[in-house]
Protein backbone atom coordinates (compact mmCIF):
# COMPACT_ATOMS: atom_id res chain seq x y z
CA UNK A 1 0.00 0.00 0.00
CA UNK A 2 1.60 3.23 -1.21
CA UNK A 3 2.01 6.31 1.65
CA UNK A 4 -0.29 9.28 0.60
CA UNK A 5 1.48 12.43 -0.16
CA UNK A 6 1.07 15.34 2.07
CA UNK A 7 0.93 18.03 -0.59
CA UNK A 8 -2.33 20.47 -2.03
CA UNK A 9 -4.65 19.09 -3.88
CA UNK A 10 -3.26 17.84 -7.33
CA UNK A 11 -3.70 20.31 -10.23
CA UNK A 12 -6.45 19.19 -12.63
CA UNK A 13 -5.61 20.99 -16.06
CA UNK A 14 -3.15 22.64 -17.55
CA UNK A 15 -2.15 26.32 -16.87
CA UNK A 16 -1.69 27.36 -20.47
CA UNK A 17 -5.08 27.02 -23.17
CA UNK A 18 -4.50 25.10 -26.39
CA UNK A 19 -4.99 28.74 -27.62
CA UNK A 20 -2.07 30.16 -26.00
CA UNK A 21 -0.26 27.03 -26.64
CA UNK A 22 -0.28 27.23 -30.18
CA UNK A 23 0.04 31.21 -30.58
CA UNK A 24 3.20 30.25 -28.37
CA UNK A 25 4.45 27.64 -31.11
CA UNK A 26 4.13 29.94 -33.99
CA UNK A 27 6.27 32.21 -32.36
CA UNK A 28 9.56 29.60 -32.25
CA UNK A 29 11.53 28.33 -34.90
CA UNK A 30 11.14 25.08 -36.59
CA UNK A 31 12.47 23.42 -33.28
CA UNK A 32 15.55 20.78 -34.09
CA UNK A 33 17.90 19.46 -31.41
CA UNK A 34 19.11 16.60 -29.53
CA UNK A 35 19.05 15.31 -26.12
CA UNK A 36 22.65 16.67 -24.79
CA UNK A 37 25.21 15.64 -22.28
CA UNK A 38 28.79 16.21 -23.32
CA UNK A 39 30.97 13.48 -24.40
CA UNK A 40 33.51 14.00 -21.37
CA UNK A 41 30.25 12.77 -18.70
CA UNK A 42 28.38 9.22 -18.12
CA UNK A 43 25.40 10.82 -16.70
CA UNK A 44 24.09 14.13 -15.32
CA UNK A 45 25.73 14.15 -12.04
CA UNK A 46 29.48 13.79 -13.82
CA UNK A 47 27.97 16.81 -16.50
CA UNK A 48 27.12 19.41 -13.67
CA UNK A 49 29.28 18.44 -10.44
CA UNK A 50 32.17 20.99 -9.63
CA UNK A 51 34.84 18.69 -10.55
CA UNK A 52 33.75 17.77 -13.86
CA UNK A 53 31.84 20.50 -15.29
CA UNK A 54 33.25 20.94 -18.96
CA UNK A 55 32.47 24.51 -20.14
CA UNK A 56 35.24 24.34 -22.83
CA UNK A 57 33.68 20.77 -23.85
CA UNK A 58 30.44 21.90 -24.24
CA UNK A 59 31.21 25.11 -25.87
CA UNK A 60 33.11 23.03 -28.46
CA UNK A 61 30.13 20.97 -28.70
CA UNK A 62 27.57 23.52 -29.05
CA UNK A 63 29.18 25.51 -31.82
CA UNK A 64 29.16 21.78 -33.95
CA UNK A 65 25.49 21.63 -33.18
CA UNK A 66 25.29 25.43 -34.53
CA UNK A 67 27.11 24.36 -37.41
CA UNK A 68 24.01 21.90 -37.90
CA UNK A 69 21.20 23.70 -38.07
CA UNK A 70 20.30 22.79 -34.61
CA UNK A 71 18.81 25.56 -32.41
CA UNK A 72 17.44 23.88 -28.90
CA UNK A 73 18.62 21.11 -26.70
CA UNK A 74 17.11 19.00 -23.58
CA UNK A 75 19.26 19.34 -21.25
CA UNK A 76 19.17 16.80 -17.74
CA UNK A 77 19.19 18.20 -14.21
CA UNK A 78 19.68 16.50 -10.67
CA UNK A 79 17.87 17.04 -7.44
CA UNK A 80 20.89 15.99 -5.90
CA UNK A 81 23.06 19.01 -6.91
CA UNK A 82 20.79 21.25 -5.84
CA UNK A 83 20.92 19.75 -2.63
CA UNK A 84 23.84 19.48 -2.04
CA UNK A 85 24.80 22.99 -3.47
CA UNK A 86 22.05 24.96 -4.92
CA UNK A 87 23.74 28.19 -5.14
CA UNK A 88 26.97 26.64 -6.79
CA UNK A 89 24.84 24.23 -8.95
CA UNK A 90 22.77 27.33 -10.35
CA UNK A 91 26.19 29.12 -11.18
CA UNK A 92 26.66 26.17 -13.13
CA UNK A 93 23.76 26.58 -14.85
CA UNK A 94 24.28 29.80 -15.88
CA UNK A 95 26.97 29.32 -17.41
CA UNK A 96 25.98 26.36 -20.01
CA UNK A 97 22.66 28.64 -20.69
CA UNK A 98 25.43 31.68 -21.31
CA UNK A 99 27.36 29.15 -23.87
CA UNK A 100 24.10 27.54 -25.53
CA UNK A 101 22.85 30.98 -26.24
CA UNK A 102 26.10 32.40 -27.68
CA UNK A 103 25.22 29.73 -29.98
CA UNK A 104 21.82 30.70 -30.56
CA UNK A 105 20.70 27.83 -28.84
CA UNK A 106 17.27 27.66 -26.11
CA UNK A 107 17.02 24.70 -23.63
CA UNK A 108 14.27 22.79 -22.13
CA UNK A 109 15.27 21.45 -18.92
CA UNK A 110 14.29 18.11 -17.38
CA UNK A 111 13.94 17.87 -13.99
CA UNK A 112 13.65 14.52 -12.99
CA UNK A 113 14.20 11.36 -14.82
CA UNK A 114 12.53 7.35 -13.84
CA UNK A 115 15.54 6.42 -16.03
CA UNK A 116 18.37 3.43 -15.59
CA UNK A 117 20.03 3.66 -12.23
CA UNK A 118 17.51 4.37 -9.37
CA UNK A 119 20.49 4.38 -7.24
CA UNK A 120 22.43 8.16 -7.63
CA UNK A 121 25.16 9.10 -5.69
CA UNK A 122 27.18 12.38 -5.75
CA UNK A 123 30.76 12.04 -6.32
CA UNK A 124 33.08 10.38 -8.16
CA UNK A 125 30.89 8.40 -11.38
CA UNK A 126 31.87 5.41 -12.08
CA UNK A 127 33.51 4.36 -15.25
CA UNK A 128 31.72 3.20 -18.67
CA UNK A 129 30.97 -0.56 -18.87
CA UNK A 130 32.96 -1.20 -22.17
CA UNK A 131 30.24 -1.97 -24.66
CA UNK A 132 27.20 -0.89 -23.09
CA UNK A 133 24.42 1.88 -23.57
CA UNK A 134 24.44 4.53 -21.02
CA UNK A 135 25.28 2.50 -18.80
CA UNK A 136 25.85 4.87 -15.89
CA UNK A 137 22.35 6.51 -16.50
CA UNK A 138 21.07 7.75 -13.01
CA UNK A 139 17.63 8.01 -12.00
CA UNK A 140 16.48 11.60 -10.05
CA UNK A 141 14.34 11.11 -7.65
CA UNK A 142 16.15 7.73 -6.49
CA UNK A 143 14.54 4.69 -5.36
CA UNK A 144 15.28 6.03 -1.85
CA UNK A 145 13.77 9.18 -2.56
CA UNK A 146 10.61 7.77 -4.15
CA UNK A 147 9.74 5.49 -1.68
CA UNK A 148 10.39 7.95 1.32
CA UNK A 149 6.94 11.30 1.42
CA UNK A 150 9.64 12.64 4.18
CA UNK A 151 11.60 13.50 1.11
CA UNK A 152 9.22 15.63 -1.20
CA UNK A 153 9.42 18.74 0.61
CA UNK A 154 13.48 18.72 -0.64
CA UNK A 155 11.96 17.58 -4.34
CA UNK A 156 9.15 20.16 -3.92
CA UNK A 157 11.84 22.95 -2.99
CA UNK A 158 14.23 21.79 -5.99
CA UNK A 159 11.34 22.24 -8.30
CA UNK A 160 10.11 25.60 -7.31
CA UNK A 161 13.62 27.35 -6.24
CA UNK A 162 15.01 25.81 -10.63
CA UNK A 163 11.65 27.02 -12.04
CA UNK A 164 11.22 30.27 -10.06
CA UNK A 165 15.04 31.14 -11.04
CA UNK A 166 14.86 30.35 -14.75
CA UNK A 167 10.70 30.79 -15.41
CA UNK A 168 11.45 34.11 -17.48
CA UNK A 169 15.02 33.20 -18.62
CA UNK A 170 14.45 33.27 -22.61
CA UNK A 171 17.47 30.64 -22.88
CA UNK A 172 15.02 28.34 -21.21
CA UNK A 173 12.33 27.58 -23.89
CA UNK A 174 10.42 24.88 -22.18
CA UNK A 175 10.24 22.80 -19.11
CA UNK A 176 10.19 19.33 -19.05
CA UNK A 177 8.90 17.68 -15.62
CA UNK A 178 9.76 14.50 -15.26
CA UNK A 179 11.44 12.71 -18.10
CA UNK A 180 9.33 8.67 -18.88
CA UNK A 181 8.18 8.74 -15.05
CA UNK A 182 6.20 5.39 -15.77
CA UNK A 183 9.68 3.73 -16.79
CA UNK A 184 10.74 1.02 -14.64
CA UNK A 185 14.98 1.88 -14.81
CA UNK A 186 16.19 0.30 -18.11
CA UNK A 187 18.94 -2.10 -18.75
CA UNK A 188 16.92 -5.06 -20.04
CA UNK A 189 15.80 -5.23 -16.39
CA UNK A 190 19.20 -5.62 -14.87
CA UNK A 191 17.68 -2.36 -12.45
CA UNK A 192 14.24 -3.61 -12.19
CA UNK A 193 15.97 -5.65 -8.39
CA UNK A 194 16.63 -2.09 -7.09
CA UNK A 195 13.67 0.08 -8.28
CA UNK A 196 11.16 1.63 -5.69
CA UNK A 197 8.26 -0.98 -4.01
CA UNK A 198 5.25 0.42 -6.30
CA UNK A 199 7.15 3.00 -8.27
CA UNK A 200 4.79 3.47 -10.78
CA UNK A 201 2.02 4.46 -8.39
CA UNK A 202 4.02 6.35 -6.01
CA UNK A 203 5.03 8.25 -9.20
CA UNK A 204 0.85 8.72 -10.18
CA UNK A 205 0.85 10.70 -7.04
CA UNK A 206 3.30 12.65 -7.35
CA UNK A 207 3.99 13.93 -10.70
CA UNK A 208 0.64 15.65 -10.31
CA UNK A 209 2.11 17.39 -7.52
CA UNK A 210 5.27 18.44 -9.58
CA UNK A 211 2.79 20.01 -11.93
CA UNK A 212 0.99 21.97 -9.62
CA UNK A 213 4.43 23.01 -8.00
CA UNK A 214 5.94 24.20 -11.12
CA UNK A 215 2.57 25.72 -12.31
CA UNK A 216 2.47 27.86 -8.87
CA UNK A 217 5.73 29.39 -9.78
CA UNK A 218 3.95 30.91 -12.56
CA UNK A 219 6.62 30.41 -15.49
CA UNK A 220 6.78 32.00 -19.12
CA UNK A 221 7.34 28.77 -20.55
CA UNK A 222 5.40 26.07 -20.86
CA UNK A 223 5.64 23.04 -18.67
CA UNK A 224 5.29 19.55 -20.55
CA UNK A 225 5.91 15.64 -19.28
CA UNK A 226 6.57 13.14 -22.35
CA UNK A 227 4.65 9.82 -23.28
CA UNK A 228 6.59 7.18 -24.20
CA UNK A 229 4.94 4.02 -24.65
CA UNK A 230 2.09 2.18 -25.31
CA UNK A 231 0.18 1.58 -28.51
CA UNK A 232 -2.93 4.05 -28.10
CA UNK A 233 -2.41 7.35 -26.62
CA UNK A 234 -6.28 8.71 -28.42
CA UNK A 235 -8.04 10.47 -25.41
CA UNK A 236 -10.68 7.52 -25.54
CA UNK A 237 -7.86 4.70 -25.28
CA UNK A 238 -8.75 2.85 -22.69
CA UNK A 239 -4.78 1.45 -22.05
CA UNK A 240 -3.52 4.84 -20.90
CA UNK A 241 -1.86 4.33 -17.45
CA UNK A 242 -2.56 7.38 -14.63
CA UNK A 243 0.85 8.28 -15.21
CA UNK A 244 0.35 8.79 -18.83
CA UNK A 245 -3.24 10.23 -17.75
CA UNK A 246 -1.39 13.01 -15.97
CA UNK A 247 0.87 13.73 -18.38
CA UNK A 248 -1.34 14.57 -21.35
CA UNK A 249 -3.94 16.01 -19.07
CA UNK A 250 -1.85 18.70 -17.55
CA UNK A 251 0.92 19.78 -20.13
CA UNK A 252 0.68 22.31 -21.93
CA UNK A 253 2.20 21.39 -25.13
CA UNK A 254 2.41 17.49 -25.48
CA UNK A 255 5.95 15.89 -25.99
CA UNK A 256 6.62 12.39 -26.63
CA UNK A 257 9.09 9.80 -27.50
CA UNK A 258 8.97 7.70 -30.72
CA UNK A 259 12.04 5.40 -31.78
CA UNK A 260 9.62 3.02 -34.20
CA UNK A 261 9.45 2.77 -38.14
CA UNK A 262 7.78 6.06 -39.74
CA UNK A 263 4.57 4.68 -40.00
CA UNK A 264 3.97 4.13 -36.14
CA UNK A 265 5.47 7.52 -35.89
CA UNK A 266 2.90 8.74 -38.11
CA UNK A 267 0.11 6.95 -36.42
CA UNK A 268 1.50 8.38 -33.13
CA UNK A 269 1.25 12.27 -34.51
CA UNK A 270 -2.49 11.60 -35.43
CA UNK A 271 -3.33 9.99 -32.15
CA UNK A 272 -1.95 13.35 -30.44
CA UNK A 273 -3.37 15.75 -32.82
CA UNK A 274 -6.43 14.93 -31.14
CA UNK A 275 -5.52 16.72 -27.85
CA UNK A 276 -5.20 20.13 -30.03
CA UNK A 277 -1.85 21.25 -28.67
CA UNK A 278 1.17 22.01 -29.96
CA UNK A 279 3.53 18.69 -30.34
CA UNK A 280 7.22 18.30 -29.98
CA UNK A 281 9.34 14.32 -30.07
CA UNK A 282 11.62 14.93 -27.64
CA UNK A 283 12.86 11.50 -28.17
CA UNK A 284 13.74 9.62 -31.78
CA UNK A 285 16.19 8.25 -34.01
CA UNK A 286 17.20 4.61 -32.90
CA UNK A 287 18.99 3.83 -36.77
CA UNK A 288 18.54 -0.01 -35.56
CA UNK A 289 15.05 0.31 -34.91
CA UNK A 290 13.62 2.35 -38.02
CA UNK A 291 13.40 5.25 -36.85
CA UNK A 292 15.77 7.50 -38.63
CA UNK A 293 16.73 11.13 -40.09
CA UNK A 294 15.59 10.81 -43.36
CA UNK A 295 11.90 10.01 -42.98
CA UNK A 296 11.18 11.14 -39.67
CA UNK A 297 11.81 14.75 -40.55
CA UNK A 298 9.80 14.53 -43.15
CA UNK A 299 7.18 13.46 -41.31
CA UNK A 300 7.77 15.82 -39.08
CA UNK A 301 7.76 19.15 -41.49
CA UNK A 302 4.31 17.94 -42.73
CA UNK A 303 2.84 18.11 -39.18
CA UNK A 304 4.42 20.55 -37.48
CA UNK A 305 6.34 18.76 -35.15
CA UNK A 306 9.24 19.55 -33.34
CA UNK A 307 12.23 17.02 -33.34
CA UNK A 308 14.76 16.46 -30.60
CA UNK A 309 17.13 13.43 -30.98
CA UNK A 310 18.29 11.23 -28.66
CA UNK A 311 22.21 11.72 -28.77
CA UNK A 312 24.79 14.01 -30.39
CA UNK A 313 28.08 13.39 -29.83
CA UNK A 314 29.47 9.68 -28.86
CA UNK A 315 31.45 10.10 -25.65
CA UNK A 316 31.45 8.16 -22.28
CA UNK A 317 27.04 7.40 -22.23
CA UNK A 318 27.97 5.29 -25.42
CA UNK A 319 24.23 5.96 -26.75
CA UNK A 320 25.41 4.52 -30.23
CA UNK A 321 25.57 1.27 -28.60
CA UNK A 322 21.92 -0.42 -28.99
CA UNK A 323 19.92 -1.17 -25.59
CA UNK A 324 20.32 -5.18 -26.25
CA UNK A 325 24.23 -4.36 -25.36
CA UNK A 326 23.25 -5.52 -21.99
CA UNK A 327 22.53 -8.53 -22.73
CA UNK A 328 25.56 -8.18 -25.28
CA UNK A 329 27.79 -6.14 -24.79
CA UNK A 330 29.94 -4.64 -27.39
CA UNK A 331 33.54 -5.54 -26.50
CA UNK A 332 35.08 -6.60 -29.13
CA UNK A 333 34.00 -4.83 -32.30
CA UNK A 334 31.82 -1.77 -32.50
CA UNK A 335 27.77 -2.19 -33.31
CA UNK A 336 27.78 -2.87 -37.16
CA UNK A 337 24.90 0.89 -37.30
CA UNK A 338 25.33 2.96 -34.68
CA UNK A 339 21.81 2.85 -32.30
CA UNK A 340 22.24 7.17 -31.49
CA UNK A 341 24.46 10.05 -31.79
CA UNK A 342 25.04 12.10 -34.45
CA UNK A 343 28.90 12.93 -34.33
CA UNK A 344 31.99 11.13 -32.99
CA UNK A 345 34.20 12.70 -30.43
CA UNK A 346 36.03 14.84 -32.72
CA UNK A 347 32.75 16.16 -34.73
CA UNK A 348 33.67 14.03 -37.50
CA UNK A 349 29.81 13.76 -38.57
CA UNK A 350 28.60 9.49 -37.81
CA UNK A 351 26.96 9.93 -41.41
CA UNK A 352 27.49 13.01 -43.41
CA UNK A 353 24.34 12.70 -45.06
CA UNK A 354 22.40 12.75 -42.07
CA UNK A 355 23.92 16.01 -41.08
CA UNK A 356 23.26 17.32 -44.55
CA UNK A 357 19.57 16.35 -43.68
CA UNK A 358 20.11 18.38 -40.76
CA UNK A 359 20.94 21.09 -42.07
CA UNK A 360 17.97 21.16 -44.73
CA UNK A 361 15.53 20.53 -42.00
CA UNK A 362 15.24 23.97 -40.59
CA UNK A 363 15.72 25.48 -44.20
CA UNK A 364 12.93 23.49 -45.65
CA UNK A 365 9.35 25.45 -46.36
Amino acid sequence: MTTAIATPAAPQAPTWSAQRGHAWYAEQPRILGANFIPASAINQLEMWQEDTFDPERIDLELGWARELGMNTMRVFLHDLLWAQDAVAFKQRIDTYLDIASRHGIRTMLVLFDSCWDPRPALGRQRAPTPGVHNSGWVQSPGAAQLSNPASYPALRAYVEDIVTSYGNDERVWCWDLWNEPDNQGGGMGYYQQFEANEKIALVAQLLPQVFGWAQACAPSQPLTSGIWFGDDWSPESALLNDVQKAQLALSDVVTFHDYSWPEKFLARIRQLQSYGRPLVCTEYMARGMGSTFDATLQIARAEHVGMINWGFVAGKSQTNMPWDSWKNPYTFAPPSVWFHDVLHTDGTPYRAYEVELLRQHVKAS
